[in-house]
């Protein structure tokens, strides 16, 4: 039930993002400036398809490592990602003090799993076979992939709603070209729009890790109290990475409460640990 409401609500947000696209599309008079829009949203994002995970990497100073360097860590991937029907991904350590975790690469086949020296520090063993089997079920669910049509679409907006700002629109639509208030609204609320649904796909995503990551590991309980652990952690141990890779992490380095909420990249650990915990009794 949980997954076929994850999977839906990611369906209808992908789709509102597409309409909106669309609406865009018309106010600025046309498809013709969404075209430009696409084509260099697209070509931003299949580089940082195609490199984010070196890009992520490399902010986080991770280092691969070998079995003989952490054999409790590598053996936990090893099996976790044999019960996923998934190819073993490189392993790496960051050196931050923050306990965190993220999974990286394009595919399946080209995926790698990172850790923080204070994650390793902190959690038991059960605790980090539920942040390791979370981490695979991203890779499993193509999740990289999913952002990134996501991230395309969003830019694409963002992108045309500051054509519209300095070109006023297409040259065919005088009626919407008199009108200041009309672009003035398209210019603002097009993109925040635009982000709130991407950021609500983010956390959709999330959820739904978090399912197949309490399966992979057979019980959801490792995952929510390693989560307790980092969430209080996180508020004391700064992580100094850029908004635009927030996502990536199992918990996120910025949190926020009220109105921040919606432009939180993550759902609240406490939703989080509330559905693991109605979980348990499934599993």
């Amino acid at each position: 039930m949980y997954a076929l409401w994850n999977n839906f609500k990611t369906t209808v947000l992908m789709a509102g993002l597409m309409g909106l696209c669309m609406a865009v599309a018309y106010a600025l008079g046309g498809p013709r400036a969404m075209v430009f829009g696409l084509v260099f949203g697209g070509i931003m994002n299949l580089i940082a398809f195609f490199f984010s995970d070196k890009i992520a990497l490399m902010t986080m100073r991770a280092s691969p490592i070998r079995r003989e360097d952490d054999p409790e860590l590598w053996d936990t991937i090893q099996y976790l990602a044999e019960k996923a029907e998934l190819p073993m991904p490189r392993v790496y350590i960051s050196p931050a003090a923050a306990p965190n975790a993220f999974a990286t690469g394009r595919n399946p086949h080209h995926s790698a799993v990172c850790v923080t020296q204070g994650l390793r520090r902190m959690l038991n063993r059960l605790e980090l076979q539920g942040v390791i089997a979370h981490e695979l079920a991203h890779i499993k669910h193509r999740d990289i992939l999913i952002s990134t049509v996501v991230a395309t679409v969003a830019g694409a907006i963002a992108w045309a709603a500051n054509m519209a700002l300095f070109f006023g629109g297409g040259s065919d639509d005088r009626d919407r070209r008199s009108n200041p208030l009309v672009m003035l609204l398209l210019v603002i609320l097009a993109p925040i729009a635009a982000t709130l649904i991407q950021l609500a796909i983010s956390r959709s995503r999330e959820y739904e890790a978090d399912r197949l990551g309490a399966e992979l590991g057979g019980t959801g309980r490792g995952l929510s109290q390693a989560l307790s652990k980092m969430d209080a952690a996180s508020r004391q141990i700064p992580l100094p990475v850029p908004d635009s890779q927030a996502n990536m992490f199992i918990v996120a380095p910025l949190t926020g409460s009220g109105m921040k909420k919606l432009f939180m990249t993550h759902p609240p650990i406490k939703e989080r640990i509330a559905r693991l915990e109605a979980m348990e009794q499934n599993l």
